[in-house]
């Protein structure tokens, strides 16, 4: 029988792609870096920090010589004291997010988050930013579950949601959110507003790649 390809669901990364955090996210590391006497960076570098989970980010920031295990999980817990209090100091809904997604829910379709960030944040920054109401399914990190690029995060949507992959969409603004959408075997879009650049989507195997929320519908609605 052959696959439908109607569009059920749409997944999103969530930074860089929803919502634009990486002020308060450059903020917040370079907080635990001056803490434990590190050396801070600029707001650009750490676009090519984060991607890969919180702990890759503080990995990434820190000099090579510091990037112990130890280390890494004492910066890690000054950044999520630091960062649960100021996440949302900066942060924001990139322009037009909010309506893309009550047009596709008003569609009928499924909505999903896939974040590499820890979950008890993702939850809590989607229902500030979004309520309740537009995203049937919202996944953080969580133990045991390896980060994106791996699939298992999109197949388990997919698998909540009773979708096949070829009904699904992922978008992302980073190579990893292209590479989890292959390996899952999603058709991919990937947008340019966020943290990383139009070639790296291209190269990482984007389906689609957009400039604006604007161009999203006609591509997942067709």
């Amino acid at each position: 029988m052959k696959e439908s390809r109607v569009t059920k669901l749409i997944i999103f990364d969530l930074d860089g792609t929803l919502v634009d955090s990486l002020a308060d996210l450059a903020a917040s590391v370079n907080h635990a870096l001056r803490v434990y006497g590190f050396p801070t960076h600029p707001l650009d570098a750490y676009r090519y920090f984060v991607g890969n989970g919180v702990m890759r980010l503080l990995e990434r920031a820190l000099p090579e010589g510091g990037r112990d295990e130890k280390t890494i999980q004492r910066l890690f817990e000054e950044f999520a004291r630091y960062y649960g209090m100021h996440r949302t100091d900066l942060t924001r809904p990139y322009p037009g997010i909010p309506a893309l997604l009550e047009e596709l829910k008003k569609r009928g379709k499924l909505l999903a988050v896939a974040s590499n960030k820890y979950h008890s944040a993702v939850a809590a920054m989607t229902l500030l930013y979004f309520g309740d109401a537009l995203l049937d399914f919202v996944h953080g990190h969580q133990e045991g579950v390896p980060p994106k690029p791996d699939p298992t995060v999109a197949w388990r949507i997919l698998d909540e949601a009773g979708v096949a992959p070829g009904e699904a969409f992922f978008v992302g603004d980073s190579g990893v959110d292209m590479q989890t959408a292959r390996a899952a075997g999603i058709r991919s879009i990937g947008v340019t507003w966020g943290f990383r650049v139009r070639e790296e989507l291209w190269e990482s195997g984007a389906d689609f790649i957009v400039d604006s929320p604007r161009e999203i519908p006609p591509i997942v609605l067709s």
